[in-house]
């Protein structure tokens, strides 16, 4: 018969009080402010701690590196298995998705879009093409490109902007038309 050792109760209740808010701040970055997920990821880091024991028993001061590396790992992990599944899709969304405009009229906007999306520099086309059509937020199209979040809304601003003088009839639109066509206007085509 196999036996585990655990961490004892008292010892990780110390250990939770001690460090779980600055464990749980570090992974409220990493979820880019998804609390659930965050506390999801501290109460698993808090349980490899209890299954760890010998972690507490390490040559090191402070238990907080071992708990900031266990998280890190931990959400690293879970970001990859969600980019691993395919996204569900409702049947209300499937639903709403049917009634939507005429498909020749969306496939005109589209080829419209995606030859004015064509004219813009590199560097507003690839801030546009992670906000709009890979549906990243600022901050993690800032990541991404490595700029700062700043110059990810400057350029995607004026790029907006050129969009609607290159687009002739759609300027009130632009926008709409742009997250509309996503679907449509591959990103990987332009």
């Amino acid at each position: 018969m196999m036996t585990t050792t655990t961490t004892d109760e008292r010892a990780l209740a110390d250990l939770q009080r001690d460090h779980g808010p600055a464990v749980l701040t570090f992974l409220l970055g990493l979820t880019f402010g998804d609390r659930q997920r965050a506390e999801d990821l501290l109460q698993e880091t808090l349980v490899r701690a209890w299954q760890n024991p010998e972690a507490f028993d390490a040559p090191y001061d402070s238990m907080r590196p071992w708990l900031f590396t266990v998280a890190r790992r931990l959400a690293i992990d879970a970001r990859r298995s969600r980019q691993a599944r395919p996204t569900e899709v409702s049947d209300i969304v499937l639903e709403a998705a049917a009634g939507g405009e005429d498909t020749a009229e969306s496939t005109v906007s589209a080829l419209d879009v995606r030859d004015a999306v064509r004219t813009l520099s590199p560097e507003h086309r690839a801030v546009l093409v992670q906000i709009y059509f890979r549906g990243l937020s600022v901050g993690e199209t800032a990541r991404t490109l490595g700029i700062p979040a700043g110059t990810v809304k400057s350029r995607s601003h004026y790029a907006l902007r050129q969009l609607s003088r290159n687009l002739p009839g759609y300027s009130s639109r632009s926008s709409t038309l742009i997250r509309a066509s996503s679907g449509t206007a591959s990103a990987t085509s332009m």
